[in-house]
């Protein structure tokens, strides 16, 4: 969406983007790498959404806001494929090894965690401050307190879908590769790129190109990452029981 197009109004509440994850689930496999993320990211908005309701977030419409702009992109990405075509960049390795045999459930959920936050994060806070008509600054205790939210479900993630400690042997290359992401990290660096991409927008009316440019490589930069997360392991060493991943909502 440019610069000059009218963003849609603040949304009033999360409902509507659950609705959509919660139907999700009766159209894939349990198995499907993108339903094994749908999962995560289901529990992780419900839990968003039952705090805004608690009143835990200082601004309430920013907090709605930031998250269903957040979630919009992901379901931007799922429709894109639906129609037949592509996802940007960053979730383009999550669809297509979404069935591949020699894939864990946890790098499933991590790569799509890695996208989601990695690129979709630092553009919901541009989309929302849009919105809201503020500045990053403005939104920058909810952004923090969705980051605590998904720092303290992560180690549940990883506890849920690790292969089990009879596996641990055999799992090595899947701990050293999953060890080499951080989500602290991708979220410190979705907040820079938030605030770059805010004043490249800022300078948009005179060089369109670079905000454009800039965007472009956050995604296959992200989109690489992704890639390596899903490094396919030898088929063997999975068991039966993370074939599917135990998060559930």
């Amino acid at each position: 969406m440019s610069q000059l197009e009218p963003f849609p109004p603040a949304p009033s509440e999360v409902g509507p983007v659950l609705t959509r994850m919660r139907a999700f689930r009766s159209l894939w496999p349990a198995a499907d790498g993108v339903a094994v993320f749908n999962r995560v990211y289901l529990t992780v908005t419900e839990e968003i959404d039952r705090r805004i309701g608690a009143g835990e977030f200082a601004d309430r419409r920013a907090a709605a806001t930031l998250d269903v702009r957040f979630a919009e992109r992901y379901l931007a990405a799922v429709d894109a494929v639906a129609a037949g075509g592509r996802p940007p960049a960053c979730w383009r390795p999550l669809f297509q090894y979404r069935r591949h045999p020699g894939v864990r459930p946890l790098q499933f959920a991590l790569a799509g965690i890695n996208a989601h936050i990695g690129h979709d994060l630092a553009l919901a806070v541009v989309d929302t401050c849009r919105t809201l008509g503020c500045e990053p600054a403005d939104v920058e205790g909810e952004f923090d307190r969705v980051g605590d939210i998904l720092t303290l479900l992560e180690e549940r993630i990883r506890e849920e879908l690790m292969p089990g400690p009879d596996l641990l042997e055999v799992a090595d290359p899947l701990t050293h590769l999953l060890g080499c992401w951080s989500l602290e990290r991708a979220r410190d660096g979705a907040w820079l790129a938030a605030r770059s991409l805010w004043q490249l927008h800022r300078l948009g009316g005179r060089f369109p190109e670079l905000a454009e440019e800039f965007t472009e490589r956050l995604d296959r930069s992200v989109g690489l990452v992704g890639r390596m997360l899903l490094t396919p392991l030898p088929v063997g060493a999975q068991s039966s029981g993370s074939s599917t991943g135990a998060i559930s909502s």
